[in-house]
């Protein structure tokens, strides 16, 4: 993390295991069960968010379960970005869980794109969404802030990667069960959250 993050960035309590670094100025609200974290920068916007799973929700048996759950979010921060298409998508990790990471771009139909930078950490008992979104046009500047707001995620190390799935050996089982509707609802709120800052941010622009 550079000096001038760490400086004017503190650390913000997402839940018992799970910390991230944002400006001082965030806000929190609690929305259908879920705690939202959002800051505007001077370069873009930060979310974070700490849905919890549904507690008739099937532990997931394996990888390939948590690549379809992934798979599924993806999906549906497609659709209801409306014209939005995921790029970049890829696998990563953070402390031992594994993560996805990919980057969704939209056009507004009047050439204004914006990318939004999303990381999201699966496990039994939570699902976490962090959001960097930005301007096309500040692509340029905001890789040191976007880099250093991703890596200052930090996890406790009560997480591990069986809190993600329980086999790590077998090669096959069926799909474990997660609700679709769940799922849906949380990208929802992503979505809203996201339009509602860059809108703010945008009529500040203009004021």
């Amino acid at each position: 993390m550079n000096s001038v993050f760490a400086q004017a960035y503190k650390p913000v309590k997402i839940d018992s295991l799970v910390t991230i670094s944002m400006p001082a100025g965030y806000s929190q609200k609690d929305t259908l069960g879920q705690r939202i974290f959002s800051v505007n920068t001077e370069l873009g916007y930060m979310i974070a968010i700490d849905e919890p799973n549904a507690k008739s929700n099937q532990p997931l048996k394996q990888e390939k379960d948590l690549n379809a759950i992934f798979k599924k979010y993806i999906n549906g921060i497609q659709q209801q970005s409306g014209n939005g298409s995921a790029q970049n998508v890829r696998d990563t990790t953070v402390g031992t869980l594994k993560a996805k990471a990919f980057t969704l771009i939209t056009d507004d139909g009047s050439g204004n794109i914006l990318n939004r930078s999303f990381l999201l950490i699966y496990t039994k008992d939570a699902t976490y969404t962090f959001q960097y979104g930005y301007s096309d046009v500040r692509k340029d500047l905001v890789k040191d802030e976007s880099k250093a707001f991703f890596s200052s995620i930090k996890l406790s190390p009560e997480l591990q990667r069986n809190d993600q799935y329980t086999d790590m050996t077998s090669k096959s089982s069926s799909m474990s069960t997660i609700s679709i509707v769940e799922i849906a609802g949380g990208v929802l709120v992503v979505f809203v959250i996201a339009w509602l800052i860059f809108f703010k941010r945008s009529s500040n622009e203009l004021a």
